[in-house]
């Protein structure tokens, strides 16, 4: 398939994951069915409209508010929504038409889940993270196969003992549980690409998670005690390594071994 209608195809199929990672992201720190009730307003309980579950759209037409009793809808809904089509046009720009576009297609609609579940509640739900792990497998491991090489899924489950052991080991020093869950998903997916992705994405997510914590106390939003989320961090520098770890490594090794 060309380049972009490609793009366009993952374009739209973004737009309604990201409807359902709306869901995802409401119901799942609740225990809630992600199937039944259908999509309602959780304040007059009507349900929506079919006209009115467009991505984005649908908000558009409602200018925010429902339609039966007027009560405002976070606009986070639509940028989700559009948020995850972006995302998901980078990955497919990044990949292209290959074996590993679905799986890490699937790694941003996990991330972008995981990171707002954890914004809100501070928790990396084991019922998204775990599940995660045969997912990239039945995806990644037949692009081995059908490829004959064997050194990607290898590196994958030695970066996921990596990352496992480091944050295992950070985990006594006040680590959340899910963040040490989470990461030998992340190192297998990057380790996958290669060792220079598992390094960046790593420390992309203390980099980005110090910054940010840095900002907080700053601004006194937080003390020193308090306690901040990390996943957001931890995915933000794997996708940092996703889309960019073969040109921060090359610039630094530049830097340690200048060409003339």
């Amino acid at each position: 398939m060309p380049q972009y209608p490609l793009l366009c195809v993952i374009g739209l199929l973004g737009l309604a994951i990201g409807s359902f990672l709306n869901v995802v992201i409401h119901r799942v720190p609740r225990d809630e069915s992600l199937v039944r009730p259908g999509s309602h307003c959780p304040e007059c309980g009507h349900a929506v409209r079919a006209r009115h579950n467009v991505p984005v759209l649908g908000w558009l037409l409602l200018r925010g508010r429902c339609a039966d009793c007027g009560t405002r809808i976070s606009a986070r809904y639509p940028l989700v929504e559009a948020g995850t089509a972006a995302l998901f046009v980078a990955v497919a720009a990044r990949f292209g038409w290959s074996w590993e576009l679905p799986a890490y297609l699937y790694l941003a609609a996990v991330a972008i889940a995981l990171a707002l579940i954890d914004l809100d509640v501070m928790r990396l739900p084991d019922k998204i993270v775990l599940p995660s792990y045969g997912v990239a497998a039945a995806l990644l491991l037949p692009v081995s196969l059908a490829e004959g090489d064997l050194a990607a899924p290898l590196r994958g489950l030695a970066a996921a003992a990596v990352l496992y052991v480091l944050y295992r080991v950070l985990g006594t020093w006040g680590m959340g549980g899910g963040d040490v869950k989470l990461a030998p998903l992340l190192g297998f997916y990057l380790g996958w690409l290669g060792w220079s992705a598992v390094a960046i994405g790593a420390f992309a997510g203390f980099l980005l998670g110090g910054l940010a914590g840095g900002l907080l106390l700053a601004l006194r939003v937080a003390g020193r005690k308090s306690r901040i989320p990390f996943g957001p961090y931890m995915l933000a520098g794997a996708f940092l390594a996703v889309f960019a770890a073969a040109p921060v490594a090359d610039w630094y090794l530049n830097l340690l071994v200048p060409t003339a």
